[in-house]
């Protein structure tokens, strides 16, 4: 599906090297077989990383958000690499109507800003992407920004919060690798038992700590 190469200084910093194969393979097809159709029908929310973007793109993101328009489901969409909002801004264009919750990290959404001319501030482009029209007037659509070890902000019907992040000792830190990926991961997990922004973020934090304090993507045994 995918090979990721992870380069991890003696700072603990990391550089990856990446050969995405399945997302840019990807098609509508593969959507529309009865087993994924199973799923999505079942689903309660949708959730992609940005570089299906890459191939499939407004074809497989407009079939399963205008689903979560039509049913009142959520649609997330995480930015996932700068390289998407800087070269892939029609694709991204053509899928932020149905997208209910947008993800990224500080870079991630400075070079959005920067592509779209709002600058780089991540509150001020968060409260941008929130106001972009949307398919659905079920529910307002709400920017999730992670910044490392600073604040995470949640930008929604105007308003901007900020969740501070608990400090982690630096000699705890082995690996930031997946730490995006787990706070997504906390965050949705909350989501779908139907609880609010606080907790959401607070199970998000938590994911992506206990991530960061092992090598490579994995989790403890409990």
């Amino acid at each position: 599906t995918g090979v990721c190469g992870v380069l991890v200084d003696p700072t603990n910093e990391r550089t990856l090297v990446t050969r995405l194969d399945a997302a840019n393979n990807f098609t509508k097809d593969h959507l529309e077989t009865a087993a994924v159709q199973k799923l999505l029908v079942a689903s309660k929310v949708v959730y992609s990383a940005g570089f299906f973007l890459t191939s499939g793109g407004p074809d497989c993101t407009a079939l399963l958000g205008q689903h979560c328009a039509d049913f009142g489901k959520r649609f997330c969409l995480n930015i996932s690499a700068p390289f998407i909002a800087q070269f892939f801004g029609e694709a991204l264009d053509a899928t932020m109507p149905f997208v209910d919750i947008l993800f990224a990290n500080e870079t991630e959404a400075a070079a959005l800003g920067e592509a779209r001319g709002w600058g780089s501030d991540v509150a001020t482009v968060a409260l941008k992407c929130c106001d972009l029209p949307k398919a659905s007037g079920r529910r307002a659509r709400c920017v999730v920004f992670t910044q490392g070890a600073d604040s995470t902000i949640v930008a929604c019907e105007g308003a901007v919060t900020t969740y501070p992040v608990t400090p982690l000792a630096k000699e705890l830190l082995v690996d930031t690798n997946g730490a995006g990926d787990a706070f997504v991961g906390g965050f949705l997990s909350r989501l779908v038992l139907g609880e609010g922004w606080d907790a959401c973020v607070k199970a998000g934090h938590y994911a992506a700590r206990e991530i960061i304090q092992r090598p490579g993507c994995t989790v403890p045994d409990t």
